[in-house]
């Protein structure tokens, strides 16, 4: 292992609930992952991201902690958890847990004391304010709709929560916090932790005063990214961060920061080792290239090319000063099978592949999240109803009550909404996809009775295969890990292409994402490249023309001398 081994590493991200259960009560929990982990040990995976398993009242399913040190009885024991730590390490993986800080549970003891008085000892760990002119303090809206801000008749003040009003936000500006974070940290790693991925930890310093943002005519409450977001003190506090929890330590653990509106100056910053803050952020840019800026339920359509910039202009950003993560998938976005490729069960396979290889072979550490590696598709959903997710129950509610379009607004959580991530994970063929003897939580999606694991494990051609050879080849190829990233056909509206390169190799990654065949010219230096991944018919053991014919969603990698 060296100090930078996340650069090798393939992460998979596990929703715990909707992973495997193994008590029956149809919610996923941590027996259900230790019985399953051989499937990651087979898929090859490094690193196992668990998203929260903290006790909470599970408004934002387990993102709203009311208990930072205990496992939340749903998912098992604090003992069950050390069980599936020591499992983890046994099999060579490592384990990251979430972290969650820039708000807890409102039933956190720690805001039960604060807002029990205005004189509470920790009052100031929240953001209280008195009304403005009898209204809220400023025209903030919450992330889930509505204002940011609820009134506590207790105390006669409002509290700041971007989220859900259960989601009081903490006050990093206070050095206790700071600390009682901190020293939480330094427990989990005691247990033996490796890391933790940071949710929207870019919020966790607000700007000072906490102005109005721009309004919006029309609005009453407005999104404010730009007063929440990369605050002023932000950078001084993940650095106190790595310092206190991880100073001297570096080469042990990974930091992964989640930074909605992210942009790639400051992700350089967040991630150049120089100023230890973190190794890596999740950015967002990637992820609303088909949405529409003012909606983000409403489907702009997906221009390849677009899509294409975007991430290549993430990976010329951080080339020479920090480092990528790579991702299509997490609980919070829709199987990108069903977004970006094409989930007709005819291009389903071809697609899965092609998406994994494009994202695979750039620079960064790739995610994998549960059940991708089996090319999952979002659910059918055909109601209001069927959708558990608070966020999509609150946007339906809104658009609703303000007269809106709800066919539309169906049609768009349908397409976007965070519950097409967290189906149960289809194992076999069975009832409920083997995901649980009980009721699941959520519904199985329908296609599990041909889409599963059970039909990919040990079949050279599925999904499963494929995603198993390119997490094999990030482990292999210095080319994928240190190499240089060049764009081929930036402009091309249905191929991918692009070469990493190092001063002993070069490996072209290229693919049709689409239906209808291509023609390629790639240039004379690639004649006789070894064909090292593909996943269709134009795959070949060695390059023999510089015109590469292309099938339906066809992906392949060629590795040659430099």
């Amino acid at each position: 292992m060296t100090d930078q081994w996340w650069k090798t590493a393939v992460v998979y991200q596990i929703y715990p609930r909707s992973f495997a259960d193994s008590d029956g009560d149809g919610i996923g929990d941590l027996g259900g992952i230790t019985a399953r982990l051989d499937h990651l040990r087979e898929l090859g995976v490094d690193v196992i991201w668990l998203s929260p398993i903290y006790r909470s009242p599970q408004v934002d399913n387990g993102y709203d902690i009311s208990d930072y040190r205990e496992v939340d009885p749903m998912f098992g024991t604090l003992a069950q958890f050390d069980d599936l730590l020591a499992e983890v390490h046994r099999l060579g993986m490592k384990l990251i847990m979430d972290l969650v800080v820039n708000h807890t549970s409102d039933e956190h003891p720690w805001f039960v004391e604060s807002r029990s008085s205005r004189e509470s000892a920790t009052r100031d760990w929240y953001f209280w304010r008195d009304a403005r002119d009898g209204a809220e303090p400023n025209n903030w809206a919450s992330l889930f709709s509505g204002s940011a801000w609820a009134w506590d008749e207790a105390t006669g003040q409002y509290y700041l929560h971007l989220f859900d009003p259960k989601q009081p936000d903490l006050n990093w500006e206070n050095p206790e916090v700071r600390e009682a974070v901190h020293d939480m940290m330094s427990w989990w790693l005691g247990r033996g932790v490796d890391g933790f991925r940071m949710d929207v930890v870019n919020f966790i310093s607000k700007r000072d005063g906490l102005p109005d943002t721009t309004p919006v005519p029309g609005k009453r409450f407005v999104g404010a990214l730009d007063q929440f977001a990369d605050g002023p003190h932000v950078h001084e506090y993940l650095a106190e961060m790595t310092a206190t929890v991880f100073g001297g330590r570096d080469g042990e653990y990974v930091t992964v920061g989640e930074m909605p509106g992210v942009t790639t100056d400051q992700a350089r910053l967040y991630t150049d080792p120089a100023r230890a803050e973190l190794n890596m952020v999740f950015q967002f840019e990637h992820m609303s290239v088909d949405q529409d800026p003012a909606d983000k339920y409403v489907d702009a359509g997906l221009n390849l090319v677009v899509l294409k910039r975007s991430l290549h202009r993430w990976q010329a950003a951080l080339a020479d000063v920090g480092w990528n993560s790579l991702y299509w998938n997490n609980h919070d976005q829709p199987r990108v099978v069903s977004r970006f490729g094409d989930d007709d069960p005819e291009y389903w396979a071809a697609s899965a592949k092609a998406l994994g290889t494009v994202l695979h072979g750039m620079r960064g550490t790739p995610f994998v999240y549960q059940g991708e590696e089996l090319g999952m598709t979002n659910y059918p959903f055909a109601s209001d109803r069927d959708f558990v997710d608070l966020e999509a129950r609150n946007y339906y509610r809104t658009v609703t009550d303000d007269g809106g379009d709800g066919a539309a607004a169906l049609t768009g959580l349908a397409r976007f909404g965070r519950d097409n991530a967290r189906t149960p994970m289809q194992w076999d063929a069975g009832p409920n996809a083997g995901f649980t003897a009980g009721t699941p939580w959520l519904p199985v999606n329908p296609n599990h009775d041909w889409l599963n694991a059970a039909a990919q494990v040990g079949s050279p051609d599925s999904v499963f295969a494929h995603y198993r050879s390119l997490i094999a080849l990030r482990h292999e190829l210095p080319a994928l890990v240190d190499g240089d990233f060049t764009p081929m056909l930036e402009d091309d509206p249905h191929v991918w292409a692009y070469v990493r390169a190092t001063a002993d190799d070069a490996l072209l990654v290229i693919a049709n994402c689409g239906r209808e065949p291509r023609t390629v010219d790639v240039g004379a230096e690639w004649v006789g490249a070894r064909l090292v991944l593909g996943n269709g018919a134009g795959a070949t053991d060695a390059l023999e023309s510089a015109t590469l014919e292309l099938g339906a969603w066809d992906a392949l990698m060629f590795l040659r001398a430099t």
